[in-house]
């Protein structure tokens, strides 16, 4: 059996997950400084406030998920890399030539 994990893709998987994050909080931020008065009539002033409630409470979950993931990719890359030298260590010290 041939186990491999591709830390470099865990590293890269954390960034995404970083910029997700941040993508997440300049559409929250860009959508609570929306004024009622810039986007027409009352129908439609009454239907974004109460789209940006709902946004605000989904995103903050969502948010609160992509971190709890950007976490433990982090911590399972630092994880395998750990093990990863452990074991390359152990090798070592039964082959030093190796």
């Amino acid at each position: 059996m041939d186990l491999q994990v591709d830390t470099a893709g865990l590293a890269r998987l954390a960034q995404a997950l970083s910029r997700s994050l941040t993508a997440l909080s300049q559409a929250r931020n860009a959508l609570e400084r929306l004024r009622a008065d810039q986007l027409g009539t009352p129908e439609l002033d009454r239907a974004c406030d109460g789209f940006q409630e709902r946004w605000a409470y989904g995103a903050e979950r969502l948010r609160d998920r992509i971190g709890s993931v950007h976490d433990g990719v982090g911590l399972s890359r630092a994880e395998y890399a750990r093990v990863d030298a452990a074991i390359t260590e152990a090798f070592r010290a039964v082959r030093p030539d190796a």
